[in-house]
């Protein structure tokens, strides 16, 4: 029904949830926030630490460019042999400046095997005064510093085996004209920051995502409970096994809310049951005196005071539906409950001049309070002997289905219309069926029942329920 309340709650907490990120969602940005907060400042460590460290910073540039120089080695018919690798061409393109350790720049290489057979070279004579001579057998790794801080002056070599035999890659690095250093830091911060922590962060965010989505499963299974909660069942709780205790801690406070919302609700139908016994005792005295006193003022007055009793007893059953509680609902056979109903309102209705039918179509069952159907049927059926004329007919059909009518062939009309009954009684409808229609609404949504009420002229009026399917 359009009306529920928990229908209501449960639309608003699904618009929070869409305008809320997830809790998933606010971890993984946190870990990867932080976690290329920490990258930065890694790389800003070891940029630094490279960048000031020129011994070590000249071996990984030696160590790198020999790399790259040795994949210009090959083996044809037995024999060693050198193309220059295309992506180092550039730098070491033969016919370059000499070496000269005052005033020359550049890239200088020489690749020569232990014999002394040069297989490569791009400097002249000169290249003798800083590489080790062709006699000397090359250790595996050597380096020189030719003059300190930046742009680097290094001259070293390093020792490659190919197919078996032994080869020394000599070169000289002069005010390092392409940055090569500031390559040789990228590739030191690739190899030891970038992939690990790339995979680390990977690693985190996947087992914090899977940590957090198993520790708030029981909470989401009791989120969705939440929504379907009757704030009037008294046993409704939200279960906490298998919550962090944090959101158990909140959980049950939520679950003492519930506690405390039944009393008011109890102590709320307390006082109007302690209010409407204090009034009915003075009211019925006051009928008992009126009804000795043979005068037609007496006689309306009468007549209002038994108005008087119905509104009251009307409020009183509608404060009484706040305190139901939902969880005493029980399969009830419609038809069965129906005829009881009718049965003991037969008198009442003949008494004022109507008559009342049952039409038992195969109502079945359906979950619900017996005695709020039965307070539905009697103020469907009591609105229809109040505001109809004398002679109508009220039928009361159960059935096919969860379904229950009551319609009256009286003189059925919009609500701001008056209705005359024809004994000089006219009153709005309104006015007149406002408590009775409101008890009525307010026992259909206790049972998720649809309402619908149709009336005209020609036909009359006819309040038709459809309760859920058991």
């Amino acid at each position: 029904m359009s009306g529920d309340p928990t229908e209501a709650a449960a639309a608003m907490g699904r618009d929070r949830r869409q305008r809320s990120p997830s809790l998933l969602r606010i971890v993984a940005l946190r870990i990867l926030l932080f976690g290329m907060l920490a990258m930065g400042i890694e790389v800003a460590i070891v940029f630094a630490e490279y960048w000031f460290d020129d011994p070590n910073l000249g071996r990984s540039l030696i160590e790198i460019e020999a790399e790259a120089l040795a994949h210009g080695l090959v083996e044809r018919d037995g024999r060693l042999a050198y193309v220059l690798p295309a992506d180092a061409r550039t730098r070491y393109r033969t016919g370059g400046p000499d070496l000269d350790e005052d005033g020359g720049q550049g890239y200088f290489a020489r690749i020569r095997t232990l014999d002394g057979t040069v297989l490569f070279s791009n400097c002249g004579e000169e290249c003798t005064e800083h590489f080790l001579p062709l006699t000397v057998n090359p250790p595996s790794f050597w380096q020189r510093s030719l003059s300190p801080g930046k742009p680097l002056d290094v001259v070293g070599g390093q020792s490659v085996d190919i197919g078996g035999r032994r080869v020394a890659i000599e070169l000289a690095v002069l005010r390092d004209p392409d940055h090569r250093v500031l390559q040789v830091i990228l590739h030191e911060v690739f190899d030891h920051m970038v992939v690990p922590m790339t995979l680390m962060l990977t690693l985190v965010i996947g087992a914090s995502i899977w940590s957090v989505r198993s520790a708030l499963r029981p909470v989401a299974a009791a989120a969705r409970q939440a929504e379907l909660i009757d704030p009037r069942d008294a046993g409704a709780r939200i279960p906490t096994a298998g919550m962090p205790r944090e959101v158990a801690v909140l959980a049950a406070a939520v679950n003492r809310a519930f506690g405390r919302v039944g009393e008011v609700i109890r102590g709320q139908s307390l006082f109007a049951s302690a209010i409407a016994h204090e009034i009915r005792t003075p009211v019925a005295i006051v009928k008992l005196e009126l009804e000795h006193i043979d005068h037609p003022r007496a006689k309306k007055a009468l007549a209002d005071l038994d108005g008087l009793t119905h509104v009251l007893e009307q409020l009183t059953a509608l404060a009484r539906l706040d305190a139901v509680d939902v969880g005493a609902m029980r399969p009830v056979a419609l038809g069965e409950l129906s005829a009881a109903t009718i049965e003991s309102m037969a008198p009442y209705v003949y008494d004022r001049g109507k008559t009342i039918t049952l039409v038992d179509r195969g109502g079945g069952e359906v979950r619900a309070i017996a005695g709020l159907i039965e307070n539905l049927i009697r103020n469907l059926v009591e609105n229809a002997v109040r505001h109809t004329p004398p002679g109508t007919a009220i039928t009361v059909t159960v059935g096919p289905g969860p379904e229950l009518s009551v319609a009256d062939d009286g003189p059925g009309l919009p609500d701001d219309e008056p209705i005359d009954l024809g004994h000089e009684a006219v009153l709005k409808r309104a006015g007149g069926l406002g408590i009775g229609r409101k008890i009525v609404q307010r026992i259909a949504e206790i049972h998720g029942a649809t309402l619908e009420t149709t009336s005209s002229r020609a036909a009359g009026t006819c309040v038709r329920l459809v309760f859920p399917v058991v």
